[in-house]
C-alpha cells in the first residue's frame, strides 16, 4: 500500500513537472513570436517612413539617425540599465524573461533591417505598423516579459510617488515625439503619436484590457503569510477579510490593487506559497485615494 502511494505521488510530481515545463516553453514561444512581430513592425513599417515607436526604441531610432549606429545594437544597449532596474522592481522572473525578449527583439531587428520595406505610404505604415506593434508587445507582456524598459522606471516612480504608470510612459513618449518633431518633421511626430495610440489599443485587446490598474482577489488558507510576501516582495499592501466557502469552510480573502506588469509576478508568488489558492483578476477603471499602496519595507 505504501509503495502504491509513493508511485502515485511520483506520477503526480512527474505530471506537474511536465505541465510546468510545457507552460514555460509556451511562454518563451510567445516571447519569441511577440518580439519577432514587434521587430517586423519597427523595421518594415515604422523606420522606413520615419515614424517612431515610444520609449527606448524611439530613443534608439533618433540616436541611430544621428550617429548611423545600428538600431538593434542601440535598442539592446539602451535597455540594459532598465533591465537592471526591472530586476530590482519586479524580480528575477521578470528580469530573465524581459532580458530574453529584448535580446530576441534586437536579433530580429537586425534580421529585418536589410529586407525590402513593405510600404512607403505613411498612413498604411501607421495603421499596419501600429497593429503589428500592439500584437507583438501584447504577446510579450502576456508571457510575463517586456520590450520597453521605460515602463519599469515608470513603475518605480509609481511606487515612490503614486504617479500613475500610464501617465509617466505617456509623458516620456511625448518628450520623445517632440524631439522627433524637431529632428525630423512634425508630420513624423504626429504619425508617431497616432501609431502609439493604435498600438496601445491593440495591446489592450490582446491582454484583455490592458488598463494600468488591476485588482486581485485571492482566496486562500494562509492569508497573513501571503499578504506579508506581497508586501515585502512587491511593495503592495493587502486588505485581509474573512470568508467562508460553501464546501471548503473558513478562508482568508485578500484584496490587492497592482499594475499589469505585476500580475504575472503575483501569480507566481501565490502559486509558490499556496497552489490551491483561488485568484481572480479584474480591471480597475479608477482609483480614489492613496491608501492602497505603500512603499515596501527596506530589505
Amino acid at each position: 500500500m505504501h509503495n502504491k502511494e509513493n508511485q502515485s505521488h511520483t506520477r503526480s510530481a512527474a505530471a506537474a513537472g511536465i505541465k510546468a515545463a510545457l507552460k514555460l516553453a509556451w511562454e518563451y514561444l510567445l516571447l519569441t513570436l511577440g518580439a519577432a512581430i514587434a521587430a517586423c513592425a519597427i523595421e518594415e513599417f515604422l523606420v522606413p517612413n520615419t515614424i517612431l515607436d515610444g520609449g527606448v526604441v524611439g530613443i534608439g531610432i533618433i540616436v541611430s539617425h544621428l550617429t548611423n549606429i545600428r538600431l538593434s545594437l542601440l535598442t539592446f544597449a539602451l535597455n540594459v540599465p532598465f533591465m537592471i532596474v526591472g530586476y530590482r522592481v519586479l524580480g528575477r522572473h521578470f528580469f530573465v524573461k524581459a532580458g530574453y525578449a529584448m535580446v530576441v527583439f534586437s536579433v530580429f531587428l537586425e534580421m529585418f533591417a536589410p529586407l525590402a520595406n513593405i510600404t512607403t505610404e505613411p498612413l498604411l505604415a501607421v495603421c499596419f505598423g501600429g497593429i503589428l506593434l500592439g500584437i507583438g508587445v501584447g504577446l510579450v507582456i502576456c508571457a510575463g516579459g517586456c520590450l520597453d524598459g521605460t515602463e519599469t522606471v515608470a513603475i518605480l516612480i509609481n511606487r515612490k510617488t503614486d504617479f500613475p504608470v500610464g501617465r509617466t510612459v505617456l509623458l516620456i513618449n511625448v518628450v520623445i515625439y517632440t524631439i522627433a518633431g524637431f529632428e525630423f518633421t512634425f508630420d513624423s511626430a504626429m504619425y508617431s503619436l497616432l501609431t502609439y495610440y493604435i498600438a496601445s489599443k491593440v495591446l489592450d485587446f490582446i491582454d484583455n484590457g490592458m488598463n494600468q490598474a488591476k485588482a486581485a482577489m485571492i482566496i486562500t488558507n494562509d492569508g497573513a503569510a501571503i499578504a506579508d510576501m506581497i508586501y515585502k516582495q512587491m511593495g503592495r499592501t493587502v486588505t485581509i477579510m474573512e470568508g467562508e466557502g460553501l464546501i471548503s469552510g473558513k478562508k482568508d480573502v485578500l484584496y490587492c490593487v497592482l499594475n499589469r506588469l505585476e500580475v504575472y509576478e503575483l501569480k507566481k508568488l501565490i502559486n509558490a506559497a499556496d497552489a490551491s489558492a483561488f485568484i481572480a483578476i479584474n480591471e480597475v477603471s479608477e482609483i480614489i485615494g492613496n491608501h492602497i499602496k505603500q512603499k515596501a519595507a527596506a530589505g
